[in-house]
């Protein structure tokens, strides 16, 4: 499908100039950001596409919790029904379903509980989640772009394959590309996590190591733990799923990582079904999943976590199969150095921007 990023090359130009005129207004305090009554700690890409910001998420809010930090979590919502300010979760019940409040901050809180709020405007979803909640922090999900709100800590997370694919259409802006904005943005950033995932670790290439330099940079990958029963919420060992002929099904940015994490768990990934980013299950999908697994004789459907909190809405129609979905974890390379920068940044004096 590269051709048909080719055809949105001329409209580079046009995408390029609307984010300098828009960041170059913020650098000059045309447009400003806005400081909040908590600490404030965004993560972000510079991409579309998933690049690990809800795990980052989740391991930043188990971190400040170990501080006894009051934190809660803030997310656009992405695809959800509902608009402006929601209020998810007050730390103990959820208030919503995926529908209202997007994947990601349900699977967030599927993992941790924790203040939760969606909203467009970051401004005003945290004044009012602060309102609600006896909270002193917040951590922005997906928010490097969103500059109206000012943060004491900026992190900027790149997928280690985005970097390293010899695909350079997808490391144009948008519409061509997969970037928001330019690598020279990275400027902005306090600090900056690459993540391989699943995978070996590589060396930023040589092309692009200019836009890295002078950087604190830490290295991440996931750690598969084994797997989830959606229903039962029962944690199985990935010794346990190894020659089961599983139907395994996707609606993530970057498939690729997870069935590699699969293979690299001896677990079967012949059948499959990929679906798009985000992607909102209906009847019509769950019963081609259905027929997908009866005539591929399987024994089990495995997913992700980010979809297994959509498969939830559909357990009667799906109480005759067994669903399970791979449980991550986070982790660092260099993971005192990470925390102790976490928190030596939130301990200085003022908000940087």
């Amino acid at each position: 499908m590269d051709y048909l990023r080719v055809l949105f090359y001329p409209l580079i130009p046009i995408y390029w100039l609307a984010i300098k005129i828009r960041n170059f207004l913020f650098d000059v305090k045309i447009f400003s950001s806005r400081k909040v009554n908590a600490k404030v700690i965004s993560i972000g890409n510079l991409t579309v596409g998933g690049s690990g910001k809800t795990p980052t998420t989740i391991y930043l809010i188990k971190l400040l919790r170990s501080f006894e930090m009051k934190v809660a979590v803030l997310s656009r919502g992405y695809g959800r029904s509902t608009t402006g300010y929601f209020f998810v979760s007050d730390g103990f019940t959820i208030n919503a379903g995926v529908e209202e409040c997007g994947d990601e901050i349900i699977q967030t809180l599927s993992e941790i509980n924790v203040p939760a709020a969606v909203c467009e405007d970051r401004v005003e979803g945290a004044q009012r989640l602060i309102q609600q909640t006896n909270i002193d922090s917040i951590v922005l999900d997906d928010a490097y772009q969103h500059r109206w709100i000012a943060r004491n800590i900026d992190l900027l997370i790149f997928d280690q394959r985005f970097l390293i694919s010899q695909n350079n259409l997808r490391r144009k802006l948008l519409p061509t590309g997969n970037l928001r904005e330019p690598f020279s943005e990275t400027k902005r950033a306090d600090a900056i996590i690459l993540n391989r995932k699943f995978y070996e670790r590589k060396e930023i290439p040589e092309k692009l190591k200019k836009y890295f330099d002078g950087k604190k940079i830490f290295n991440a990958y996931y750690k598969a733990l084994g797997f989830i029963d959606v229903k039962k919420n029962t944690f199985y060992s990935p010794e346990e799923f190894i020659g089961q002929k599983s139907l395994v099904t996707s609606g993530i940015a970057n498939p690729h990582s997870f069935m590699t994490a699969l293979e690299n768990l001896n677990i079967e990934t012949t059948n499959k079904l990929i679906f798009w980013d985000h992607k909102f299950y209906n009847l019509e999908d769950i019963e081609n999943i259905r027929k997908q697994f009866y005539s591929t004789n399987s024994q089990s459907v495995i997913t992700t976590h980010k979809d297994a909190v959509k498969f939830l809405k559909y357990s009667r129609e799906l109480d005759d199969i067994d669903i399970y979905y791979l449980k991550i974890e986070l982790m660092f390379d260099e993971q005192k150095e990470f925390n102790d920068f976490i928190i030596n940044k939130l301990n200085e004096p003022e908000n940087k921007k």
